[in-house]
């Protein structure tokens, strides 16, 4: 395993009090975060706060949605348009419910917002009155607050946390929010965002709608442009999973490949056929590997797993895993010798490149629009190769690690420090 050297913070000389420094309101100690309810999401957000190093500071809040019925066709509102109409969808059919069951008929109960019965009336809603209110009254005591938002539900909620508290919070929205950049002290998104404006892309917009795919303009300094996305892993969670999994990985035959199967998106369609392409390609790899661990993603599609399941669920150098907890997705990061990755997941490509380690795709001629943009960076860069079959997987190669969120991190640093502000975990 190949260790990941993130940069160290700029510190302060021991023992020298924060009042030399700026005193107690320049300095950031704690983090809000914003997340959407969408694991790949707020991993980002969490990834960064880590490498901040206030992972032990950190406090999440969730935008939700109402959830059931016909709020599943509404995703594509704003959030806060989705929840005025869900509640007038409420007054309609709650009425109605009162004079039917007045004539004695039966109803179906409408699904509670939120997740209800699910579990998720526990999680702390993003209120952006309490989260202003925090940020104001804990000032003086506490310092700035460091706000780190991701995803399109996070916008509203992290934009109005800015203009209500510009004074007193730093607000950073991952992943590009398309217009009014200027509502965030700094946007982290990836470079392939910006794909719209490149000659390529322009030739294949017909320019009647040039207007209406965003971004509009490149960025200015305050967006940092990442390869892929920002995340968890780096060599303190590394060394921690090979630890914590060293009973389980360790005794396994070497070279150890781990296959990661995602599922078939707007940007990168496949089906049946990428999966017998893969099954087939691992059959052809496996007399070079001591032991293969396959996983799927929730997006991967039972018919895609099953044929899988079928095909090489029998093999004795293979272990499928049945998607019951513990999760083994550190453990295979930390003692795998090589991945298989479908091209659909810009998460765990980004994962994977971060160890050093050998990265197959397959997949990637599937994609189109800025997934094109995306792989191409990555195999301009060294991080990747396509899987054909044909590899050897006893012979290793590497690269300089894909270290996005520490370069993100030490991003955020130097613009804490043009404000004034520094972060003191």
């Amino acid at each position: 395993m190949k260790p990941i050297k993130l940069p160290e913070p700029p510190s302060s000389p021991m023992g020298v009090p924060d009042i030399f420094e700026g005193g107690v309101y320049g300095v950031i100690r704690r983090a809000v975060i914003i997340g959407n309810g969408f694991p790949a999401s707020e991993n980002q957000s969490i990834g960064l706060v880590r490498a901040l190093g206030l992972a032990e500071k950190q406090t999440l809040y969730q935008v939700t949605r109402p959830r059931g019925g016909v709020n599943e066709w509404l995703h594509w509102l704003p959030v806060s348009l989705h929840k005025k109409l869900d509640y007038i969808i409420r007054l309609i059919f709650g009425y109605s419910r009162i004079l039917i069951a007045g004539k004695g008929n039966r109803m179906a109960s409408l699904p509670a917002e939120n997740g209800g019965r699910k579990g998720l009336s526990s999680v702390l809603e993003a209120d952006v009155k309490k989260i202003v209110t925090m940020a104001h009254e804990t000032f003086e005591k506490d310092g700035p607050l460091l706000v780190v938002a991701s995803g399109r539900d996070t916008i509203s909620i992290a934009s109005s946390i800015k203009r209500l508290a510009s004074e007193k919070v730093f607000v950073v929205q991952i992943q590009h929010p398309r217009s009014h950049l200027n509502r965030f002290d700094m946007v982290i998104t990836p470079r392939h965002d910006y794909y719209s404006l490149t000659p390529h892309a322009k030739e294949k917009i017909p320019r009647l709608v040039h207007r209406w795919i965003t971004p509009h303009e490149p960025p200015d300094r305050h967006v940092v442009l990442t390869v892929g996305a920002l995340h968890q892993v780096d060599s303190g969670a590394l060394r921690s999973a090979a630890i914590a999994w060293h009973d389980e990985f360790a005794p396994l035959p070497k070279p150890l490949l781990v296959v990661n199967i995602g599922g078939p998106t707007s940007r990168c369609r496949y089906g049946m056929d990428l999966a017998k392409q893969l099954a087939a390609s691992l059959e052809s790899v496996l007399v070079s590997c001591g032991s293969v661990r396959i996983s799927f993603s929730r997006r991967t599609p039972g018919k895609v797993s099953n044929f899988i399941l079928k095909e090489l669920g029998n093999h004795p150098k293979v272990y499928i895993w049945d998607g019951e907890e513990p999760n083994p997705h550190m453990g295979h990061l930390a003692w795998a010798d090589a991945f298989v990755i479908t091209a659909d997941s810009v998460s765990m490509l980004s994962e994977a490149c971060s160890t050093g380690k050998p990265v197959y795709v397959i997949g990637a001629e599937r994609c189109k629009w800025k997934f094109v943009q995306f792989h191409k960076s990555l195999r301009e860069r060294g991080l990747v190769r396509p899987f054909t079959g044909l590899e050897d997987m006893s012979e290793m190669w590497s690269y300089p690690p894909l270290n996005d969120t520490a370069e993100a991190a030490h991003r955020v640093h130097e613009a804490l420090a043009e404000r004034g502000w520094r972060l003191r975990p």
